[in-house]
């Protein structure tokens, strides 16, 4: 019943909020694109399907409530190049648990498109490509480069309130910049993660849940609305080879309307989904397949003792393939351990 009502409660706040944008503010409807391509070499390589698990340091994007079961500090960092090498992502986290029953974690996200060239014509008054006594003198030159970055700061806390529940929440600072403008905004994430059965975890995490605002020093302000992200996985134990799978499918709810930029369109609502499926063999060696919005996924990762290793692919027809890895580190020395 509990569980019920917290749903109930963080589905409202974030339909109320997304009713109250308006005035001179702009619903940006990609405005926080670049926080929704996900973290971590993982869950990348299981198609984003993440929110149902969320069970190492990277939940602080995907779920904030399942870093409240985490025993160990943990440092992660994930780099990428996209789009044939040109847009760089790179992202980093630490965990550190406050109790027994809570952690507090900060993640930071980095995209952007480095060194982009700003051309200019060396005479105005001439056309492009004009020639002078046999010469092209008109073609254009390189006058400085800039840079487009976009930055996302979470500050995440988590608590487990009962054997079965447990909630998190995050505040994130969003900065972007542009050449010589920039912008800022301030937002709130909240997220649930309940156990279903022994084996089966629901999470729900409202990302942007009050409807997070960038303000540009052009006067121009947008609004990034929330996002619901809804998964559920299931672990399956095989004690007989001693290996575990896990099926795990999330699902995207969106009111940007952003018709056949989603899977699915229904008039304001958008949704979009992530299919996700890992074998770990004897807590060494896991595969990983995904479909990640209809895009194919596979990785790949190795356990040792105090650090995972994590590759992920993803294919894209338009846009050209995209690989990542990623490096989790868990800090387990015994005085390290969670305080009472």
């Amino acid at each position: 019943m509990k569980f019920k009502t917290c749903v109930i409660v963080i589905l409202l706040m974030g339909l109320c909020h997304h009713q109250a944008v308006a005035g001179d503010i702009v619903a940006g409807k990609y405005a926080g694109e670049f926080m929704a391509t996900g973290v971590g070499a993982r869950a990348l390589g299981m198609g984003g399907a993440y929110v149902g698990i969320g069970d190492d340091v990277t939940a602080g994007y995907w779920n904030p409530a399942g870093l409240a079961d985490l025993q160990y500090p943990e440092l992660v960092g994930m780099y990428a190049e996209r789009f044939a090498k040109l847009v760089n992502y790179n992202y980093g986290a630490m965990m550190i648990p406050a109790s027994r029953r809570s952690s507090v974690a900060l993640s930071v996200i980095r995209l952007a498109v480095d060194d982009i060239p700003v051309t200019a014509l060396r005479r105005d008054d001439l056309e492009l490509g004009a020639i002078y006594d046999g010469n092209k003198i008109n073609t254009p030159y390189v006058v400085r480069t800039i840079n487009d970055a976009e930055w996302a700061f979470y500050l995440s806390y988590a608590k487990r309130v009962s054997s079965r529940l447990a909630w998190g929440s995050n505040v994130k600072v969003v900065t972007k910049q542009i050449g010589d403008n920039s912008a800022w905004g301030l937002g709130f994430d909240l997220a649930l993660l309940y156990k279903l059965y022994r084996n089966m975890n629901i999470g729900v995490n409202v990302q942007d849940i009050t409807t997070t605002l960038l303000a540009w020093d052009t006067g121009r302000k947008e609004a990034i609305t929330p996002t619901m992200k809804f998964g559920t996985a299931y672990y399956f134990d095989i004690s007989a080879i001693n290996s575990r799978l896990i099926p795990a499918i999330d699902f995207d709810l969106r009111f940007e309307n952003r018709r056949t930029a989603s899977q699915f369109n229904a008039g304001r609502f958008s949704f979009d989904s992530h299919l996700g499926l890992e074998y770990e063999f004897k807590h060494v060696v896991a595969v990983r397949l995904g479909s990640d919005v209809g895009h194919f996924t596979a990785g790949a990762g190795l356990r040792l003792p105090n650090l995972n290793i994590d590759y992920a692919f993803m294919s894209h027809d338009e846009l050209g393939d995209t690989h990542r890895i990623s490096l989790l580190l868990m800090i387990k020395e015994e005085r390290l351990k969670r305080r009472p």
